[in-house]
């Protein structure tokens, strides 16, 4: 049966809370231990799926199809673990589960309350797969005194006192805000927060405190003492140049150790940071750097295309170079010429998106990548706009553009090179879509297998003509335009196995210039590269070198 670590938070970012469980998924990993890390969130009521990027960031995407919260590729990036659908719950799903129960009698006509049926639901979602690891960090999404999070506190509390004893510790994060006028840290913040948590009947075991700052030990003392916990299990998390050195940084202050002491678990293996010392060894120590320009249209907050930015750096450390990447919005071309703003950059990124707002300038970007031979990677909505690029402007298809569009216009305008997909084979079962289903969780979702061209530069970079990448799309590239593309010289370089659905194109007189229908950056790692990233950096090294 697993070890259960509740990671809480006080006045602290989510991006915080994240991280640590993160970090310490690594550590734990470091030391020989199973882990799996999960998300419950108090605040989302909805489907992930159908918020604007700029509501929520990014919507990670698991292998099963699941649409979920970005601190989800925080936990995959960090321990290499893939993430499932039953890794994340919303007080939306929790709900809405309590409400499909009673409706089909599953309560025998009680009254349904909070406590215990809304508790309980909570608490069976805990239990999932608690056989299969060492240890399981669940991350409880928000702030502790938020009235939204009350249920979910309740149900960690309830749960700790259900296993057995020492069976689950608490872990809070809390901020020590530095006033700079009088030179001090303020721990009250830190004691307020741990009271509001004590009042609701969590005791916390271990404190990590974000700081600007050094810790002196005369606050270490205080915190511990007003917070009643061992100084110890006082834990500085201090700001960091790199997200990366977080498992390297949190080993120094102790935080696995402080967490096997809880557990009372000794001799413990000693841990292994070889990964992280490599890792770190190539963040600070580069030869070089390449400057990526990412031309998208949810630039104003840079969390909507996150996981593309860490795949970047990624593909910086696989080569020694710091990628330095520069947002581009996408409008600007509807007004202004693309070489105004994507002069001097060494590589161009059109990542995904929905809607048509923006996609003019992103199709403008592709051209300017391909004339001038710059290396380009389209992601989804990137290679289909690579596509309409293609048709209007080599294969002679004028009015080439995509059915979403037409379709949030209500009229029709451009001949449909990109369609809704309405079928497709998802195992060994067909599914089928209709324009007007649901937005939320319709899409094709999740991990599907490819097949690529030998002898092509995705097979080259692969080292294998058989993939499996995470898809996120309702449109598709129709293949009725392959033959007239071809000819042209644009490659359709990987095909689904059934040879129906484009999954990769590519130009094969370009340096590098690939377009992906599925989401490779979710499958990135700092230790891992994804291989289409190393070598786009790569090809963005070599530009910078021709410059």
């Amino acid at each position: 049966m697993a070890r259960y670590i509740f990671i809480t938070g006080g006045v602290v970012s989510s991006l915080g809370k994240g991280l640590a469980s993160a970090a310490l998924g690594a550590l734990l990993q470091a030391r020989g231990f199973s882990v799996r890390l999960r998300k419950l969130d108090p605040y989302l009521n909805v489907d992930p799926g159908t918020m604007s990027p700029f509501e929520h960031g990014e919507v990670f995407v698991t292998d099963d199809g699941a649409e979920t919260d970005l601190d989800l590729g925080h936990y995959e990036r960090f321990t290499g673990v893939p993430a499932r659908m039953t890794d994340s719950v919303s007080s939306g799903r929790i709900y809405s589960n309590v409400l499909e129960k009673e409706r089909r009698g599953d309560y025998l006509g009680k009254t349904i309350q909070v406590v215990p049926h809304v508790t309980n639901e909570i608490k069976d979602f805990l239990h999932i797969g608690e056989d299969e690891v060492d240890f399981m960090l669940c991350e409880i999404g928000g702030t502790v005194g938020d009235i939204e999070g009350l249920p979910f506190f309740e149900a960690i509390r309830q749960f700790s006192h259900d296993q057995p004893r020492g069976q689950c510790i608490f872990m809070h994060l809390t901020l020590l805000p530095y006033l700079a006028a009088s030179g001090e840290l303020k721990t009250k913040p830190t004691q307020h927060s741990v009271k509001e948590l004590q009042s609701i009947g969590i005791a916390p075991d271990i404190l990590v405190c974000r700081s600007e700052h050094p810790i002196p030990e005369k606050e270490r003392e205080k915190i511990a003492l007003f917070c009643n916990v061992r100084k110890e299990a006082v834990v500085a998390a201090y700001d960091l140049s790199s997200i990366y050195e977080a498992p390297l940084a949190y080993h120094r202050e102790g935080l696995d150790q402080a967490v096997l002491d809880a557990f009372q678990i000794a001799p413990a293996p000693r841990p292994d940071l070889g990964i992280w010392q490599d890792v770190s060894d190539r963040i600070h120590n580069t030869d070089g750097a390449v400057s990526i320009a990412i031309v998208g249209k949810y630039t104003q907050l840079e969390d909507a295309y996150k996981s593309i930015k860490e795949a970047l750096t990624h593909g910086g450390m696989a080569n020694r170079v710091k990628v330095k990447v520069e947002w581009v919005d996408a409008e600007v071309f509807d007004t202004e010429e693309p070489a105004l703003h994507l002069e001097g950059f060494h590589a161009i990124l059109v990542p995904g998106g929905f809607g048509e707002r923006g996609t003019e300038g992103k199709i403008k970007a592709a051209q300017f990548a391909r004339e001038r031979k710059i290396p380009y990677m389209g992601i989804c909505l990137g290679m289909q706009l690579a596509v309409i690029e293609a048709a209007r402007n080599v294969a002679g298809i004028k009015t080439a553009g995509s059915e979403e569009f037409d379709h949030e216009a209500g009229a029709r305008r451009f001949e449909p090179v990109i369609y809704h997909l309405k079928e497709w084979v998802q195992g060994n079962e067909k599914v089928k879509r209709k324009v007007t289903d649901d937005k939320g969780g319709t899409m094709r979702l999740g991990a599907y297998d490819a097949s690529l061209k030998e002898g092509s530069r995705v097979a080259e970079i692969y080292g294998a003509t058989a993939i499996e990448e995470r898809h996120r799309h309702r449109y598709e590239v129709d293949i009725k335009y392959r033959d007239q593309l071809e000819e042209c010289g644009l490659r359709f370089s990987g095909m689904s196995p059934d040879g129906r659905l484009p999954e990769i194109v590519e130009w094969a007189d370009h340096p590098w210039f690939i377009g992906v229908q599925f989401h490779p950056e979710l499958k990135s790692k700092p230790f891992a590269p994804h291989p289409l990233f190393s070598d786009f950096v790569r090809a963005a090294v070599e530009t910078s070198r021709l410059v």
